[in-house]
This record gives structure tokens, sequence and C-alpha cells, in this order.
């Protein structure tokens, strides 16, 4: 069976430390990975949030990575593009294609690997949110931040009907293949695009009976949101202040180095 978003939150120790200050320390990691000049800050941080939430958020290693590895392989692109496409100085690797010069420069490669750093960086500081706050208190814990409620209701609904469409993609995509549907390519072809046709009414039809059962248990326009409480103990304050001089010391100490 997959697990699907909040599994991995809701199975997670982690989940019962405070979280107002896993989102602040997934704040200022993340500003301070893209502030820095240099790859070893945003390696850093990865590597201290990576171990917080294998170890500490008793998390699968397995899964973690596959989540991971998502959308680091689509930033993969850019980063290639980057570092053929830009920069100047002493070339490090180049070949021919149809007569014209495609080379990696120094600088190129710098701005590369700076890039996939700081990409990686604020990827774990995202996944460190998802692996250890079930979205239902993110969504508190914004509201307590003051963020707009217009922005969390419409997160709310949105996250809602994430669930509503795999649902039902999966029921429909389960009768399909009971009915041998996908035998062959062609035919598979066909199938898929019924199920995306099917999928878009579905879905419409299960939005509709939500906003009827909504207005009627007398929906204001507002959603209520359970804020669980959860005191900051002393280990997790000494950690905290531990973990956030040594990264802005690593920020001021490698402000001028370079991989190459």
């Amino acid at each position: 069976m997959h697990r699907f978003m909040d599994d991995h939150a809701l199975m997670s120790p982690g989940r019962h430390r405070n979280n107002n200050l896993k989102l602040f320390i997934a704040f200022f990691v993340t500003m301070a990975g893209v502030s820095s000049s240099s790859p070893l800050p945003p390696l850093f941080i990865t590597l201290c949030i990576s171990t917080a939430i294998i170890y500490f958020g008793k998390v699968n290693k397995k899964a973690y990575l596959k989540i991971l590895g998502a959308p680091l392989g689509f930033s993969l692109t850019g980063v290639l593009i980057i570092a053929f496409f830009f920069g100047s100085g002493a070339e490090i690797f180049g070949f021919d294609v149809f007569g014209f010069r495609i080379d990696m420069s120094t600088e190129g490669l710098n701005t590369a690997l700076l890039v996939l750093s700081r990409t990686l960086g604020g990827i774990c500081c995202l996944l460190f949110l998802y692996f250890t706050i079930p979205m239902v208190e993110l969504f508190s814990v914004l509201k307590a931040w003051k963020i707009p409620d217009v922005f969390l209701k419409l997160s709310t609904l949105i996250y809602r009907d994430l669930f509503v469409f795999l649902d039902v993609a999966m029921a429909v995509k389960v009768a399909q293949e009971t009915r041998l549907r996908y035998k062959d390519k062609k035919v598979s072809f066909h199938f898929m695009a019924m199920l995306l046709s099917t999928l878009f009414i579905r879905v419409w039809e299960k939005g509709e009976k939500l906003f009827v059962s909504m207005n009627s248990r007398c929906y204001s326009g507002k959603l209520p949101l359970f804020e669980a409480r959860k005191p900051i103990k002393s280990p997790e304050i000494i950690l905290t202040e531990a973990y956030f001089p040594s990264v802005l010391t690593l920020l001021y100490l490698t402000k001028n180095i370079q991989i190459v």
C-alpha cells in the first residue's frame, strides 16, 4: 500500500515536537542557505536536516531518498544548463556538436554547484516540515502566524481535493484493470484518456457535494483550525541555540570559498 502525504508525518515521533519551533528552524536555515555564496553551508544544512529527519523523525531512508530524488532530478536539468551555457573562465570540459563548441567553465561549474546545493538545502527544509508536521497542524500554525484567512482556506480546500482526486483516480484505474483495459499500448492510451475525462467529471461532482454539505452546516466563510499545544523542551532549545550559531559561523567563514 502506498503512503500519501500525511502518513509519514502522522507516524513520525517528530510530530510531537513544537510546531512553531520546527517552522522557525526551517525558515531560518532556508534563508541561510539561500544567502550563502558558497556551496558548503547549504550542504551542511542538508546533512543536518537529513539526519534530523531520518534519526530523530524515524523516517525510512528509502522513502526519504525516493521523495527527495524527484525534485532533485528535476533540478539537475537546470544545473547542467547553467554549468555548460553560463559563466566564463578556464575550460574544464568541452565537446563539439555540429561544429559548435560546448564547454564547461570554472565559473559556470561553481555557479551550478551553488545552485544545486541551495536547491538541495531548500528541498530538505521543506521535507523536514513534510515529515514532521501534519498538514492540518501546519495550517493552524500558519493561522497563528497571521497568514491571511483566504490563503489558508484555499490551501485547506485544495489539500482536501487532492485526496478526492487520488481516491477517484485509484477507483477508476482499478475498475479498468479488472476489465483488462491495459492489455496493450493502443488500448492503454485510449482508456487513459477516458480515465482523465472521467476524473474531471467525478471531481467536479465531489466538489459540488462538498459545497452543499458545507452550506448545510452553516459555513460562514471561515474554517476552524485546531491548534495542538506542544511545549518546547530544554534539549530542543539547547540544540537550536547550538545549531544556529554554527550555521552563521560557517556562512561567514566560507563566504569566499569556491569548489573549483
